[in-house]
């Protein structure tokens, strides 16, 4: 989805050429991962979305004027609120999580700087708090490119309904809108990591044993639309605001297109063959080059990679070719921007030191772990956040500030310390965990408990006293998020 797109609508005779060129990709793929080498350097990167808010706290449409002032690192999102960061690959050994660090602390001051010559503000969070109905009803929310008009135009079109968003917890939100704009609030992190074709099973098992774990350790959107719900509510509202499925397919058990999955894996090529399988396509563009595999250049794969990036799975196979070598990697795309740098590097340090962990032990999480258990950590883990309880081989139900505390840190640890990473970086990144654990406060907590702080008899959603705490309460967040202070260590209310 990140190239350009000629068209918002396509043909049946565009669609049918395109589901051809599609299963000859697939195809294609098969027998590059059967004869051809790949890169094997295991590099880590980040993608970061951020919102643009003006004086008041209110979501800036502005993202066009803001790329202006930016190189090619930066891109659009599908909401005119929002921006995307791209940090290039490294390796995580040595310095490197320092190095992540440093850079993204540095884009970061490019944004900012070119969002202060817009007007407006950058919040790096999960669910911008003050974004309203009406905004979201009107025709300005969406970035006006084709690739974001084809999007929604297809969904809606496949889809054939409004679209109806239903999260609730202490407060509720039940409402239809008549495009996918929900999905332009949920601003996340995508965490990179190359792998080679024979070790990407195990590295995505991994990835996906431990989501529910990250997510409640992150959770970061604890409101939507001014009101309390999920923890990390980008979960339900990214789900549904995409979902083209009627309630009938819902109940003939058609796979939704945010996707968790349904099984563990073997082989890479189990994840694109599900995709073709169960996945009409979205976008039906055609590219007018052939793209036959060669003998010393990888194929380019157009229309196995575009329709992968219309398949939303929260940790998703990325085939990139290459000049000489193709790789792999996995794309973590289930955390939320923010709260800082300093917490965005500790999940990452915490994502790749059990990511590896895992991947080592001869008796992997995965034979002892269901898959249903894993998908039903993950949702709990979303609503619950910090106080979510999950189920962990030998151990049960456990609480997961117990579970990271006592038995995950450790082994973080050793997952860190056998990629080479520098021992006081190690000590640093996680240290921000393991105290995020103990206080049981990240960035959704200090929201929830600021709001509360800022109006103590409690307010109602979508009345002016809930709006003014939101932006009272989004600005403090700003302060703090200056400072990269772990959210740990803000003080509630203030």
């Amino acid at each position: 989805m990140g190239e350009a797109i000629s068209s918002e609508n396509y043909t049946p005779s565009q669609r049918t050429r395109y589901r051809q060129s599609l299963g000859a990709d697939l195809e294609i793929f098969d027998a590059h991962l059967q004869s051809a080498e790949f890169e094997n350097k295991g590099t880590i990167g980040l993608e970061l979305e951020l919102n643009l808010v003006d004086d008041n706290m209110q979501p800036a449409l502005v993202n066009g004027q803001v790329l202006t002032h930016l190189d090619e690192e930066y891109q659009s999102e599908i909401g005119a609120f929002n921006v995307e960061m791209n940090h290039p690959p490294l390796s995580v050994e040595g310095d490197g999580l320092q190095k992540m660090h440093d850079g993204i602390a540095s884009r970061l001051d490019q944004v900012r700087a070119a969002a202060k010559a817009a007007g407006a503000q950058v919040a790096m969070i999960g669910t911008l708090p003050t974004v309203t109905r009406e905004l979201l009803e009107g025709p300005e929310w969406m970035t006006p490119e084709n690739r974001y008009r084809a999007l929604g135009n297809t969904i809606m079109e496949t889809r054939g309904e409004l679209i109806h968003i239903d999260v609730s917890d202490r407060e509720y939100c039940r409402l239809d809108f008549v495009n996918i704009a929900p999905e332009a609030t949920c601003t996340s992190m995508q965490l990179h990591l190359q792998v080679a074709p024979e070790r990407f099973p195990a590295a995505w098992n991994a990835s996906q044993a431990i989501a529910g774990i990250q997510v409640a350790l992150a959770a970061n959107s604890p409101l939507f639309l001014g009101r309390k719900v999920w923890h990390e509510s980008r979960i339900p509202v990214f789900t549904q605001s995409i979902d083209t499925r009627t309630p009938e397919l819902v109940n003939q058990g058609v796979r939704p297109r945010v996707w968790f999955g349904e099984r563990w894996i073997t082989s890479v090529f189990d994840l694109f063959e599900e995709n073709v399988r169960y996945f009409s396509p979205l976008i039906a563009e055609h590219k007018e080059a052939t793209d036959a595999p060669a003998t010393h250049s990888s194929p380019t794969l157009h229309y196995l990679n575009l329709h992968n990036g219309t398949v939303w799975r929260w940790n998703r196979p990325i085939y990139a070719p290459g000049t000489e070598k193709a790789h792999l990697r996995v794309e973590n795309r289930l955390l939320p921007a923010g709260p800082t740098v300093s917490d965005i590097i500790a999940d990452s340090a915490f994502y790749y030191g059990m990511a590896k962990y895992l991947a080592m032990e001869t008796r992997p999480v995965w034979s002892r772990l269901t898959f249903a258990d894993a998908e039903a950590n993950f949702q709990v883990g979303a609503r619950a956040g910090m106080f979510a309880r999950m189920t962990w081989p030998t151990l049960g139900k456990i609480d997961v500030a117990t579970l990271v505390s006592e038995h995950l840190l450790p082994q973080a640890r050793l997952g860190l310390e056998a990629l080479d990473v520098d021992k006081h970086l190690i000590d640093r990144y996680l240290g921000i965990i393991g105290e995020r654990a103990r206080t049981r406060q990240n960035g959704a907590m200090w929201q929830l408990r600021t709001l509360d702080a800022i109006h103590p008899g409690g307010t109602v959603p979508d009345s002016p006293a809930r709006r003014e705490a939101l932006a009272s309460m989004l600005r403090l967040y700003l302060e703090h998020q200056a400072t990269d202070e772990p959210v740990h260590t803000w003080t509630i209310g203030a």
